[in-house]
């Protein structure tokens, strides 16, 4: 189906590759206004442009979501500059996978930052202005680590299965707003989050996936989409999507 988005606004965060950039292009295509925020300006700046000069509007803020302040004023400026903010994308998020025994505290924290903290402080920022008006979409890109475990990524999975939490709960309080809540929890997908790996661990991300057509960046833009895109009384909440061949 052909998805219309004329006339919203839509703030994506971690808009500078993979999944946020898809999502932006796609957003914009189908009408939308979007509103970028990542922390590299340089390349938030050109999808912009590339919005821009195709016809559609978008403005780029430097943004670090782990920062509550900056999260904010990403909702503030894309109220500010577009005029409205209908639908956010929680999208930036950080993977550093290892043992519990002798890791580096310090990616922990950094995870817990930026995955869990980040989306509660931009959905913070937004809500407000969503119940408000009495409409609004918050859709979260979580994973397949926040539905199942494994060995290996205790605390990625722990951020994931928080924010999986988060937003059920915020679901059922924004229900009666009107305010929908999406979660994607996708599997194995092609984009930069794994160039966070050490070398080893990305040769065995590789030998994992040996022989699966992984996702594209480009197929949960086309799922985030999906949603937005449903009648305003159709909310969709919870969605998992794998590559055909990932068995877990």
């Amino acid at each position: 189906m052909d998805i219309d988005l004329s006339g919203q606004v839509v703030a994506i965060t971690g808009a500078s590759s993979g999944i946020g950039e898809a999502t932006a292009l796609a957003a914009a295509t189908a009408g939308a206004a979007v509103s970028l925020a990542a922390r590299r300006t340089d390349r938030i700046e050109a999808l912009a442009n590339v919005i821009n000069n195709q016809g559609g509007r978008a403005v780029a803020v430097t943004t670090d979501v782990s920062d509550e302040a900056q999260a904010k004023a990403f909702i503030n400026t894309t109220l500010t500059e577009l005029g409205g903010l209908d639908a956010l994308v929680n999208n930036a998020g950080i993977m550093l996978l290892g043992p519990v025994a002798g890791a580096n505290t310090d990616e922990w924290r950094t995870m817990v930052d930026v995955n869990l903290y980040g989306v509660i402080y931009t959905t913070h920022a937004a809500v407000d202005q969503l119940v408000a008006q009495g409409s609004g979409h918050i859709v979260t890109v979580s994973s397949i680590a926040g539905v199942r475990a494994s060995a290996g990524s205790a605390v990625y999975n722990a951020t994931k299965f928080a924010v999986n939490a988060f937003s059920e709960a915020l679901r059922q309080e924004l229900a009666e707003h009107d305010v929908r809540v999406t979660t994607i929890n996708p599997g194995a997908v092609e984009t930069e989050l794994r160039t966070h790996l050490s070398a080893e661990q990305q040769q065995a991300q590789r030998e994992r996936f040996a022989g699966v057509a992984q996702l594209q960046a480009e197929d949960i833009a086309n799922i985030i989409l999906y949603a937005l895109g449903q009648p305003a009384h159709v909310s969709l909440n919870d969605i998992l999507v794998r590559p055909t061949r990932q068995q877990r």
